[in-house]
């Protein structure tokens, strides 16, 4: 071939907002959970070469323990962010406000 096609370009989606901290709360706690219902037979697992499961659910459990404590931060920090910018954007007490301005450039 000679030439190639090129995959149109298309606008990246918007990231989704929603319930982050309880959606990674909700997720380690199944994790936890699923670890603490396979711990009894363990030794089934062990025999049958499946024992890697329970760590498994035990390591998701404690990476979402270190996701809760992130996405509470980055929560956290996002709030500060949004209550700096409203107070940035917010007059003075006291202050006298701006004269308005006709756009024009011109002075009266």
């Amino acid at each position: 071939m000679t030439g190639s096609t090129a995959t149109p370009q298309r606008e990246a989606p918007a990231p989704l907002e929603g319930p982050i901290v309880a959606t990674v709360t909700g997720g380690t706690i199944i994790w936890f959970v699923m670890f603490l219902a396979q711990l009894p037979f363990y030794g089934w697992f062990s025999d049958h070469g499946h024992a890697w499961w329970i760590w498994t659910c035990l390591t998701g459990a404690g990476l979402g323990c270190f996701g809760i404590w992130y996405v509470r931060s980055r929560d956290a920090a996002i709030k500060r962010a949004a209550a700096a910018s409203a107070a940035s954007d917010a007059p003075e007490p006291g202050a006298p406000d701006a004269p308005a301005s006709s756009g024009d450039g011109s002075t009266h």
